[in-house]
């Protein structure tokens, strides 16, 4: 029998990844400002949710689907007069907007139409890449990107299990409160290791405020540089 082919991989492209440890701490948003403060980029923007177990990744909704049933699910954002997280990043300038949702575990079997979601839109693209923002921990498991953002706030306590396991390969740290008020020494912050936290370039931004100038200059860079993640 045949080897099965490797999976083809997309045309290179820069791709910025922003996450978090916890939810509603404004990762939504800050993908939103760096969409806005840099909109000649003409942005494929995306969010990346896994559901837990007992809920249907096609409406997000319980359901008494079977384990392989319903599995992955990507739908393109139409209009940006919704509330969704991918109409905000199209309120925000994006050119296209996409929301993939698979069951949690299940990454790998949603990577083929991220995949094919790139390819439709890099037929539309400038000749020197796609740029690609996309919110999301898990996504690290599948590609190195060109900067991965982790937005924390040190007085919650809540720490998602990818978000830790990712947190080493953060690039750069965005507080949304604490770092000014030395919580990060507190429980469970303190389980983190300390020195992790001081080598990475972390940066304050309490929701509200203006995109942080290194972080817009960090981007603005890697948009200048040629594309070389692929997907």
């Amino acid at each position: 029998m045949a080897s099965p082919e490797p999976a083809r991989k997309s045309s290179p492209c820069r791709l910025i990844v922003v996450g978090g440890h916890t939810r509603s701490i404004g990762k939504t948003q800050l993908v939103c400002d760096l969409i806005a403060a840099l909109p000649k980029a003409k942005w494929l923007a995306g969010k990346i949710t896994q559901y837990g177990h007992g809920v249907c990744a096609t409406n997000g909704h319980e359901c008494d689907c079977a384990p392989t049933e319903h599995i992955v699910a990507l739908d393109w954002e139409s209009s940006g007069g919704g509330s969704t997280d991918s109409a905000r990043f199209l309120q925000a300038g994006a050119a296209r907007s996409f929301w993939l949702r698979t069951k949690q575990g299940y990454l790998a079997e949603g990577m083929p139409q991220l995949r094919e979601a790139l390819t439709i839109v890099e037929k539309s693209a400038a000749r020197d890449g796609l740029n690609v923002i996309v919110e999301s921990n898990s996504l690290l498991q599948f590609v190195k990107p060109s900067l991965y953002v982790t937005v924390l706030d040190a007085t919650r306590d809540d720490f998602k299990d990818s978000a830790r396991l990712m947190l080493d390969r953060a690039d750069v740290f965005v507080f949304r409160r604490g770092l000014d008020a030395g919580a990060i020494t507190q429980p469970p912050w303190m389980q983190l290791p300390t020195q992790l936290l001081r080598q990475k370039p972390s940066l304050l931004q309490r929701e509200g405020d203006p995109l942080p100038e290194p972080l817009f200059q960090l981007v603005k860079r890697i948009l200048e540089s040629p594309a070389t993640v692929s997907v």
